[in-house]
């Protein structure tokens, strides 16, 4: 994915402001051998990129007055009310560049699942994102959560997930709980409702009196 950006010279709050003002958004770039730079980028750009989840966790061409460099979006701030983007922070980066990041969760098979399929259960998604550790080349977009095979009652850890090659979990030493799965109260599985219909087919009509 490319970005377009142009070295910035001018520092400080208040040109900051006048950026922003202007439809620019400032920014740096930071990491490998060169030396850090402050840029800017065109705001609307730059805040629908950040809308999507590949922006987030993909190695990015960011082109800075025509030279084109890798890097991955390390951290950008909001507004506290406005859809405006304050600032974002670029690190530079090889294929071999050992990283931490946090990449999406996409839930997969729910519906296929025997708690869902047989007992009409909820599946509730604990965690949204992982924390990974792997090189810049081997940086999945995402990770998928296969809910196949979760029963009522049961749940997916961390340690179940498969992971792409070359990319660990991070996880302290908590096997961190991924999603549950439960049937919300006053709710009727399917398999006894089904059981149920015989025996009240069963029950012998009341006579007249």
């Amino acid at each position: 994915m490319k970005v377009v950006a142009f070295k910035r010279e001018l520092q400080g709050t208040g040109a900051s402001r006048r950026l922003r003002i202007s439809g620019q958004t400032p920014g740096i770039v930071y990491g490998g051998a060169e030396a850090p730079i402050t840029i800017s980028l065109d705001h609307n750009a730059l805040y629908h990129a950040l809308k999507k989840e590949v922006f987030h966790s993909s190695i990015l061409d960011l082109e800075i007055d025509g030279k084109t460099q890798q890097v991955l979006l390390r951290d950008f701030q909001m507004h506290a009310y406005k859809q405006l983007v304050l600032h974002a922070d670029f690190q530079r980066v090889d294929a071999n560049t050992k990283l931490h990041k946090k990449v999406a969760l996409h839930f997969i098979n729910a519906d296929v699942s025997p708690a869902v399929k047989l007992h009409g259960a909820s599946i509730s998604h604990v965690l949204s994102e992982l924390d990974v550790s792997c090189v810049a080349g081997d940086l999945p977009e995402f990770v998928n959560v296969d809910l196949a095979n979760i029963d009522v009652g049961h749940s997916i850890h961390v340690s179940d997930l498969v992971l792409p090659k070359g990319v660990t979990a991070v996880t302290h030493g908590k096997n961190q709980t991924v999603a549950t799965a439960s049937v919300p109260a006053g709710h009727v599985s399917a398999e006894a409702t089904a059981a149920a219909a015989p025996a009240a087919d069963a029950k012998p009509a009341k006579g007249k009196k």
